[in-house]
């Protein structure tokens, strides 16, 4: 497969498409020296995005927590997004939307005179974890922590935010890991590179307190999914030492969807009866 930068197809830019190898950027972009972006990763199913409207609502809420306000409203995101989609012949995709300060008068950490862009693509994706999709994925426990706060607008979907998720996945695909779990900055359990945690005992969920990483929006329908099935969520601190006691696990996102975990270091659990439901309703939940 060529590049991300070497197809062919269109990408929305600043209100317009164009050819796909066009969609460039200037070297001294803000965003390239000082993170200055946040993005939303969403999928289409059948033609329709799911939650669509919510993720274009939290891109632009990002861009208020960075001091980054984007020039297009929620109703321009959506048609944005459809002219993409249509443009390159898509039902079922992946679709980014990715907002940065981009080059202009200021070249130091201030940026206020530098204009926001926008761009919007879409490309086929299979499942983000392949075959683990299915058997259960194995994570790493990364060496690095969730930060506070108080250090970082943790409920951004901010660029900055992801930097030690690379680093995280890197040394566990090193090790034959599909990802890694991250504690946060307390010692509490609290999430993978890109997605939230589930885990499973008793016929009860358990699911981390996200006061200090993303509410996924998949992990918010997950957890409504469990409530309108009777099943009690608990939504807490969870310590590393229970991750033994737990009998399932799984990871939900909009990439990842919902991905059984077989497991986490050298805690095992079951693809249990409880992941396939989950995973299956919420197959068909997306399609509806």
């Amino acid at each position: 497969m060529s590049g991300y930068d070497d197809r062919d197809g269109k990408i929305w830019l600043d209100g317009k498409l164009v050819d796909w190898r066009d969609a460039k950027v200037h070297v001294l972009s803000h965003a390239l020296h000082y993170a200055s972006s946040v993005f939303e990763g969403e999928r289409c199913y059948d033609g329709k995005i799911f939650l669509s409207r919510k993720h274009s609502e939290r891109l632009l809420r990002s861009g208020e927590m960075l001091d980054m306000p984007i020039p297009y409203t929620v109703e321009q995101i959506e048609a944005a997004k459809r002219e993409v989609l249509d443009a390159n012949g898509l039902q079922n995709a992946y679709v980014r939307v990715v907002a940065w300060r981009g080059a202009g008068e200021d070249m130091g950490v201030a940026s206020s005179k530098n204009p926001v862009r926008m761009a919007v693509a879409a490309w086929e994706w299979g499942s983000y974890y392949g075959d683990a999709k299915y058997d259960g994925a194995k994570l790493d426990i990364a060496k690095w922590k969730r930060p506070s706060p108080e250090t970082i607008p943790t409920s951004a979907k901010a660029a900055g935010l992801y930097m030690i998720c690379t680093m995280s996945k890197h040394a566990a695909e090193a090790k034959g890991c599909s990802d890694a779990l991250f504690m946060d900055y307390r010692g509490y359990v609290a999430e993978a590179t890109g997605a939230n945690i589930f885990f499973v005992k008793g016929g009860e969920v358990h699911t981390p307190d996200p006061d200090a990483i993303l509410n996924g929006l998949t992990r918010q329908t997950v957890i409504g999914m469990l409530e309108e099935r009777g099943i009690k969520v608990h939504v807490r601190h969870i310590m590393p030492e229970e991750l033994a006691s737990f009998e399932q696990c799984w990871l939900t996102g909009s990439a990842a969807e919902v991905t059984p975990v077989g497991q986490i270091g050298e805690h095992t659990f079951e693809v249990g009866a409880l992941t396939r439901e989950i995973s299956e309703a919420y197959e068909a939940l997306v399609r509806a």
